[in-house]
């Protein structure tokens, strides 16, 4: 008798093993894929710290967040050591605590972080205290007009309007995917500005200055627009 050949669709076993062990390893790539997520990301943020060139920044990181820094090292602040000051055209300048700030009402936010280099990360949540309710605890003058962000890596600052500062959608915040914001992402307090691209959120936030008119920040200075709306915001006071 001829033996007949064997259609491919009978599956030889070599060929079923072969299956089967590609559906083995993409069952563990996407079990793996957030572990293996998080870990390139730890590894970029620990990188990023040793790094003054600010080269880890441009190090692709599909679906996660890149790290940016305009200084070579940036000092670590913790409960400790941290204060943010809030002056310039107020009643009642003061300096915050993170105790004091985490002891404020928290509001937690979920929004898309959208960069103008063109990553994003979807859904992600923050939380912290409204800036509008730090504002109104200080007393702003009829003349402040605007406000100026100052970081404590000694370079970073950035701007709003006292319109937009006092958005129920502008945070100092104190956490980030509902855990503490971690130094690399600017903590232990930044700026988080929902509907304006991530460079208006300030990491390693230290000082609010209310001033009469808007101060141009770092990124500004150098050709990025100081209303950083993203594309379809809602740029109503109403829009939380």
């Amino acid at each position: 008798m001829t033996e007949q050949p064997r259609r491919r669709g009978e599956g030889a076993p070599v060929a079923r093993r072969a299956m089967l062990g590609m559906l083995g390893v993409g069952a563990a790539g996407l079990a793996g894929a957030p572990y293996l997520q998080s870990g390139w990301e730890g590894f970029l943020s620990a990188a990023s710290q040793k790094d003054p060139t600010g080269l880890t920044g441009l190090l692709p990181n599909p679906g996660g967040f890149r790290y940016y820094s305009v200084v070579g090292s940036v000092p670590h602040k913790d409960a400790t050591n941290y204060g943010l000051r809030i002056d310039g055209l107020v009643d009642r300048p003061r300096t915050y605590t993170l105790a004091d700030l985490r002891a404020m009402p928290q509001t937690r936010i979920v929004r898309d972080v959208v960069c103008t280099d063109g990553w994003r990360v979807d859904d992600t949540p923050f939380a912290g205290v409204k800036l509008s309710h730090l504002l109104e605890e200080a007393g702003v003058r009829s003349s402040g007009t605007a406000l100026r962000f100052t970081c404590f890596d000694g370079a970073y600052t950035e701007s709003l309007t006292l319109e937009q500062a006092r958005r129920p959608d502008v945070l100092v915040a104190l956490k980030m995917q509902d855990k503490p914001v971690s130094h690399a992402h600017g903590g232990p307090v930044r700026l988080y500005v929902a509907p304006m691209y991530f460079y208006k959120s300030a990491k390693w936030l230290s000082g609010i200055t209310v001033t009469d008119e808007v101060v141009p920040g770092y990124w500004e200075e150098r050709g990025y627009p100081v209303d950083g709306w993203l594309e379809g915001a809602d740029r109503g006071n109403s829009a939380a």
